[in-house]
C-alpha cells in the first residue's frame, strides 16, 4: 500500500518592509499620528460572557463547554480553549450530565429544551441586552403582533431572537429587503433588531419600512446596545482626519466589520479591519500621516495595544485618544454562577463590565 506524503510547504513569516522603505515609496506630508478611538474594545455584556466561562472553568474545572464561540473573537476563543473551555456547535455534541454555557449572543427556546433534554447543567451568558430583545420578542408574539425583525441572517442573536416566536417574526436583512415584505397586518406591526448593527443602516431600514407601514409602531427602547452606538460614533469622529483607519476584530463580528464599513462611509481614506497586529500590511502606510484605530465590542485591549506597538515602529508613536462618550455599564455574572460563588466562598469579581474597574 502507498503512503500518502505530505509535501506543503511549511509556512513562513513575512518580512516586513522597513520603515524607511516605506518613507521612501511614498514620502508623508505633516506629523505621523495616531487617533484612538474610546470607547473600543470590551463592552458590558463581552466582558460578562468572557468572566463566566473563566470563573466556570475555575470552579467546576475542565471541560466546560460552550455552544459557539463565547465572543465573536478568535484570541478570546483561542485562549479559552488553552485553558480547557470546548466549544461545540450545538447541545448534541456535549456529553449527558456535562456543563454548558450559553454564548452571549443568547439562545433559542429550543437549544434550552434541547439542553434540558440531554441532562446538561446551564450557564445563560447571553449579554442582558440581547435578552431584553428576546422578552420585547415575546411579549408583543403575546399580544399578537407581527414582528419585523431587522438583522443578519444566520447570526447567532438573529437565531435566537426569531426562535421566540417563529409563527410571529419576519427577518429584515437590509434595507433593499423592504420591498419584498409582506405582512398580514400593517395596523399591528412592531420592528426590533439586532444589537449590534449599524446605526445608520438600521435607521435607513426603518424608515423604508415606515414609508410603506405608517402605523408600524417602535420598540419600547433602543434595541441596538449602547456599546455599538459608542464604538460608531467615535469612529465617525475620527474617520474623516484618517487616511488609514485599522478596525480590530474578528470577521464573524457583527459590530467589528460596521466599524470598517461606517469609517469609509464617514470619509475615511481607506479602512482594514484584522485581528491581530501581525496581519496589518506596512504598505498601508505609503503617504499616510493619520491613523485611526478603534476595536469592536469583543477585542480584549491587549489586541490593540500591540497594533500600536507597530505602528510606533513605523513612526506613528504620536497617540491621541479621541473621547466620544464614557462608558460604566456594569453587569451582575449569571444567577446560576453566582450560585457556584457563594458555595465555594468566592467574593472575587462578580460584575462585568467597565467602571472603575470592578472588583466585586
Amino acid at each position: 500500500m502507498s503512503t500518502v506524503v505530505d509535501l506543503s510547504m511549511p509556512t513562513v513569516p513575512r518580512v516586513r518592509r522597513t520603515p524607511q522603505e516605506i518613507a521612501d515609496a511614498a514620502p508623508v506630508t505633516g506629523e505621523r499620528k495616531v487617533l484612538l478611538a474610546a470607547p473600543r474594545g470590551y463592552c458590558a455584556g463581552v466582558d460578562r460572557a468572557v468572566i463566566a466561562v473563566e470563573k466556570a472553568l475555575e470552579h467546576y474545572g475542565a471541560p466546560v463547554y460552550v455552544r459557539k464561540e463565547i465572543v465573536h473573537n478568535k484570541h478570546v476563543v483561542q485562549t479559552l480553549e488553552e485553558r480547557g473551555a470546548v466549544f461545540v456547535e450545538e447541545t448534541d455534541e456535549v456529553p449527558e450530565g456535562s456543563l454548558l454555557v450559553f454564548s452571549a449572543h443568547g439562545v433559542s427556546p429550543a437549544v434550552v429544551q434541547s439542553a434540558h433534554d440531554r441532562n446538561l447543567h446551564t450557564i445563560d451568558a447571553t449579554c442582558p441586552l440581547v435578552t431584553k430583545v428576546h422578552r420585547e420578542a415575546v411579549r408583543f408574539a403575546k399580544s399578537d403582533y407581527e414582528i419585523l425583525l431587522i438583522g443578519h441572517v444566520g447570526h447567532e442573536e438573529v437565531e435566537g431572537t426569531f426562535g421566540e416566536a417563529p409563527e410571529h417574526i419576519q427577518i429584515v436583512n437590509s434595507p433593499e429587503d423592504v420591498d419584498h415584505i409582506q405582512v398580514q397586518d400593517p395596523d399591528n406591526l412592531v420592528w426590533l433588531s439586532q444589537t449590534t448593527l449599524s446605526v445608520d443602516e438600521t435607521m435607513e431600514t426603518v424608515n423604508r419600512l415606515r414609508a410603506r407601514f405608517p402605523n408600524m409602531i417602535d420598540p419600547p427602547s433602543d434595541d441596538i446596545c449602547y456599546a455599538t452606538s459608542n464604538r460608531q460614533a467615535a469612529i465617525k469622529e475620527i474617520a474623516p482626519q484618517a487616511d488609514l483607519v485599522i478596525v480590530v476584530g474578528s470577521a464573524n463580528s457583527s459590530n467589528s466589520v460596521r466599524l470598517k464599513e461606517v469609517a469609509l462611509e464617514y470619509g475615511a481614506r481607506r479602512a482594514e479591519r484584522v485581528d491581530f497586529a501581525h496581519q496589518v500590511d506596512e504598505s498601508w502606510f505609503e503617504g499616510v500621516a493619520t491613523v485611526g484605530v478603534t476595536s469592536g465590542a469583543s477585542v480584549p485591549e491587549v489586541l490593540v495595544r500591540q497594533v500600536l506597538d507597530l505602528l510606533a515602529e513605523y513612526g506613528y508613536s504620536s497617540v491621541n485618544e479621541v473621547v466620544t462618550a464614557q462608558e460604566d455599564i456594569l453587569f451582575s455574572l449569571p444567577k446560576e454562577l453566582r450560585a457556584k460563588l457563594a458555595q465555594d466562598g468566592d467574593t472575587s469579581r462578580r460584575l462585568g463590565g467597565r467602571g472603575a474597574k470592578p472588583t466585586r
